[in-house]
């Protein structure tokens, strides 16, 4: 026999379904066997698959959540001005960041919406300078990065 898609490769191979001569380099292994890629039906979970316009609600309700977290952050920080206190608000931020987005695009994943999610993150962060200004010193810069770097990771893993 020859394969199908490649007529210049001999197999013994078949498709478990439909019968199909295949060869290895064609051959899907799916839980009940090897099968042709048209009876395999390779596509993506239905939760990744995520369209333009549910990119677009995802951007606009990152962006929304991320002026509300930054301006209560800044203000939290204006009124508690506990030096460790940006480690528990970064990720509490981008909890609640990511929550939103999730919301918005029925629990969908994606790269794409962990990129908007960190976006949105860091314009949070950028928010609330307008209640304390820039760090100051090395050490305050480190500090409000791992604090930053956190958030972000936080809010990734909640929508990749």
């Amino acid at each position: 026999m020859r394969c199908a898609r490649h007529p210049d490769v001999e197999t013994n191979l078949t498709c478990g379904k439909c019968g199909t001569p295949i060869c290895p380099k064609c051959m899907v292994m799916t839980p009940v066997g090897a099968r042709c890629p048209d009876c395999a039906r390779l596509s993506r979970l239905p939760t990744y698959q995520v369209s333009t316009q549910y990119y677009l609600r995802a951007a606009g309700a990152g962006i929304g959540i991320a002026i509300v977290c930054g301006l209560i952050w800044g203000a939290i920080n204006l009124f508690v001005p506990f030096f460790s206190f940006n480690l528990i608000l970064a990720p509490a931020a981008a909890y609640a960041i990511s929550e939103i987005i999730a919301l918005s695009v029925n629990r969908k994943r994606g790269t794409g919406l962990a990129v908007i999610a960190g976006i949105a993150v860091v314009v949070s962060y950028l928010i609330t300078f307008f209640f304390r200004g820039m760090p100051v010193g090395l050490f305050n810069i480190a500090y409000h990065l791992v604090a930053l770097a956190l958030g972000i990771y936080v809010a990734v893993s909640r929508v990749r």
